[in-house]
């Protein structure tokens, strides 16, 4: 079994799809008038979060000029200023903002990923893309021994997040599986039990036209930690350490 470390060097390592490594770097060369004055990252993202995680929580893909920018998940852009307050209102997340990768946030019980790794044209990573990115989620879902929640943030995370569970040899009615804000999927193998929940996407595109509230994306997170509780309670998985872990150094 690879380590988390391990997996995130091979990630920012990763030239699989050199399209997107071409096109990271130029957005990184070109930057936008707001962020001239960084220096971009200009990679493929790794995962970011506590190493004990029992949440992982899967995106999309980087955005060209937030994890692009930032070389941390959700970090930089809209989406993240909408992401980080939710995990921190559940108790995820050690402060609400998420600036830089020096900025001290840190994520408890909870990792982040995503289902492609380099920023891709108009926030589209083609099926061939996906494919090549998604070995490193299922080395991330087996370095995660305590894992009990997947959150797919949109239907292509979401449908990262099941075929993960299959994979992995789950068993669950996945023919019964649609996105949809809110759905959940319980899938067990073994005494391990995984419940994948689905919520849209924090995008600038849903929040703004209000597709996705504030009350909605606080409700995915409360029934996290309601699946957490239950799966202590049974003696499923004992209480994070409390344990702070800021992966991409």
């Amino acid at each position: 079994m690879k380590s988390l470390n391990d997996i995130e060097s091979a990630v920012v390592r990763c030239r699989h799809c050199p399209e997107l490594r071409a096109y990271t770097a130029q957005v990184a060369r070109e930057k936008k008038r707001a962020h001239r004055d960084c220096t971009y990252w200009g990679k493929p993202v790794p995962c970011f979060g506590d190493a004990r995680a029992r949440i992982l929580l899967v995106g999309l893909a980087p955005g060209a000029h937030g994890s692009n920018r930032t070389g941390r998940p959700f970090t930089g852009d809209a989406s993240g200023a909408f992401l980080y307050p939710a995990l921190y209102r559940a108790g995820f997340a050690s402060q609400p903002h998420a600036i830089d990768r020096n900025d001290g946030l840190a994520l408890r019980d909870c990792l982040i990923t995503a289902a492609a790794r380099c920023a891709p044209p108009h926030n589209k990573p083609t099926p061939d893309e996906l494919r090549n990115c998604f070995p490193y989620l299922l080395d991330e879902f087996d370095a995660l021994g305590r894992v009990r929640v997947m959150i797919g943030l949109g239907a292509i995370a979401y449908a990262a997040v099941l075929r993960v569970l299959r994979e992995r040899g789950f068993s669950a009615d996945f023919a019964r599986a649609p996105f949809a804000h809110g759905a959940e999927l319980h899938a067990s193998n073994g005494a391990r039990t995984i419940t994948a929940v689905a919520s849209y996407h924090p995008s600038r595109q849903n929040t703004n036209t209000g597709k996705l509230t504030v009350a909605m994306f606080d409700a995915i997170f409360t029934r996290a930690n309601e699946v957490l509780r239950r799966d202590a309670g049974a003696g499923r998985a004992g209480p994070a350490r409390g344990r702070d872990s800021e992966r991409p150094s």
